[in-house]
């Protein structure tokens, strides 16, 4: 009996837990971007996010699409952060 309800309680915590994620992160693709020629990463964040967080905007970005610099290419895809 003692078990059950701490599995049930467990259960419970996890499901609690886990919400939060899920309305964080809207279903389907992520957005994406091509850029531009003369697009800098700031320029792309700040249509993004806005002025901001435009830095963090713009390390999420290098984080999501494995950007070692600062350097991106006009006709490259970019994965963007998902609005909150």
């Amino acid at each position: 009996m003692v078990f059950g309800f701490l599995l049930a309680l467990t259960g419970g915590l996890v499901a609690l837990v886990s919400a939060p994620g899920q309305a964080a992160d809207p279903p389907g693709p992520a957005p994406t971007v091509i850029v531009q020629p003369g697009d800098t990463l700031w320029d792309i964040a700040t249509q993004t996010k806005g002025r901001e967080g435009r830095d963090a905007t713009v390390e999420e970005i290098r984080r999501l699409n494995n950007l070692t610099g600062y350097d991106i290419d006009a006709g490259q895809r970019l994965l963007l952060p998902r609005r909150r």
